[in-house]
């Protein structure tokens, strides 16, 4: 597929490395040609410096046969503009990050499709959705929904209690099959396990397994599910509002910002909320607003070693769940690592719905981008493709892959060595990041 990106920022930049890792054809597009010269040649993609709002520079870099236009600006008018010209041009789908929620209001969705644009990407939107479902699901540090919410991709870390700890995954303390251990997150390390791996503490494991089986899967991980109804948010970033916004009825919510003008903005917007001036960096103001007595702290503040670090002070407090906006990568692993519960990071989130629609534009490219350092491929099977020939156990599958779980006919199942894979099979694969290209041949 051909696929351009406009905006060469931080998801820009990102998308299109994460892209050109699956032998996409690539193109990333921006003004300035100091941040189309921090991209390493090691990757599978071309450069182009000019504007993303120039004709010119569209029909320049071929949008008349891009399959899939991007526009992740900075900018949301450049980004709508931007789509609306690659539209017109030829383009034959266009996806627009904006950063303001009545674009996305129903009754004005159909003007911006008549303008060109198909698709809307909101992080911050993504962001505030994430932290509901992670609060409704608070023993987890991840959940996600598979094949129209068929399979659960549920993520939790280990601490003493639970009875998986120090067992090798072919010695499983369980008598059904009713779960998958999918990817392990170690230290910095993300494993694709076999049966001879043991699960240690303070793993992350990523289960995949279905409804009727959630709670066993916790009893499992030894963990508690605790309701929660009093949140405490550090910050009043945009992802704040919209998390207030969607769930002030759910939850009694206080929002605190050092900002005394932000404070007076969001007490206009969200008269539903306390708002409270004040730095929650802070132990005495975190004292002073009774932290102790909240069921979850949110710290989305726009620097992600500020919320790292308030979210092991919140946990010292004893406040249950804590989530974490980490926006650099490269901290992700580290605060993973420590004890602050869920983080949330905007660009793997937009990543993950652009693989979506990627899917919607290529059926032959079924991909979602679901966790940092591993991927989830949802692959529909082709008719002699290789993966039918033998049994699961006997496939001789490559390094870093595994196959989950499988839809046969409308039939939802967990693989075992014994399970054969038909044609037209929907199958949940996990495979390290950078890998899919590997393993798709086995599927066509």
């Amino acid at each position: 597929m051909r696929i351009i990106i406009a905006g060469a920022g931080e998801v820009g930049t990102h998308l299109a490395k994460m892209l050109a890792n699956e032998d996409q054809d690539i193109i990333l597009i921006d003004s300035e040609q100091s941040k189309l010269d921090l991209i390493d040649d090691n990757y599978n993609l071309m450069t182009w410096c000019g504007s993303t709002s120039s004709f010119q520079t569209l029909r320049d870099v071929g949008v008349a046969d891009a399959d899939l236009y991007i526009a992740v600006t900075p900018f949301e008018t450049r980004n709508v503009t931007s789509c609306a010209i690659a539209k017109r041009l030829g383009a034959k789908k266009t996806v627009a990050r904006i950063d303001n929620y009545e674009f996305m209001a129903p009754k004005n969705l159909p003007v911006l499709n008549q303008m060109g644009v198909d698709n809307l990407i909101y992080p911050e939107n993504l962001g505030a959705m994430e932290i509901a479902m992670s609060l409704e699901h608070s023993w987890t540090r991840y959940w996600g929904e598979l094949h129209g919410g068929d399979l659960l991709l549920i993520g939790v870390k280990l601490h003493e209690g639970s009875v998986l700890t120090g067992c090798m995954l072919k010695d499983l303390p369980v008598s059904d099959h009713f779960f998958h251990v999918a990817a392990i997150k170690r230290n910095h390390e993300t494993i694709i396990p076999k049966g001879n791996d043991m699960i240690q503490q303070d793993d992350i494991l990523y289960f995949i397994t279905t409804e009727p089986h959630i709670e066993e899967v916790r009893e499992l991980c030894g963990k508690k599910n605790r309701t929660i109804k009093k949140v405490l948010i550090m910050g009043g970033s945009r992802m704040a509002i919209r998390f207030a916004t969607q769930n002030s009825e759910r939850f009694h919510i206080k929002i605190i910002d050092i900002d005394r003008e932000v404070c007076e903005r969001l007490a206009t917007r969200l008269p539903q909320c306390e708002i409270v001036c004040g730095d929650a960096r802070d132990i005495e103001v975190l004292k002073e607003n009774s932290v102790f007595q909240y069921d979850a702290f949110l710290a989305l503040t726009d620097s992600s070693e500020t919320n790292i670090l308030s979210c092991l002070t919140a946990k010292e407090f004893g406040v249950p769940k804590t989530i974490a906006d980490v926006e650099n990568l490269q901290f992700i692993s580290q605060a993973e690592g420590l004890n602050i519960g869920t983080t949330i990071n905007k660009k793997l989130l937009a990543s993950s719905r652009i693989f979506k629609i990627l899917l919607d534009t290529d059926e032959s490219s079924a991909k979602c981008l679901a966790l940092a350092g591993a991927e989830v491929a949802e692959m529909i099977v082709k008719e002699g493709a290789k993966i039918t020939k033998a049994p699961v156990k006997n496939l001789k599958l490559p390094y870093g892959m595994t196959l989950a779980a499988v839809a046969h006919d409308g039939v939802v199942s967990l693989v075992g060595g014994d399970t054969v894979i038909h044609p037209n099979d929907y199958v949940v694969v996990f495979c390290l990041s950078g890998s899919i290209h590997k393993i798709e041949k086995w599927f066509l």
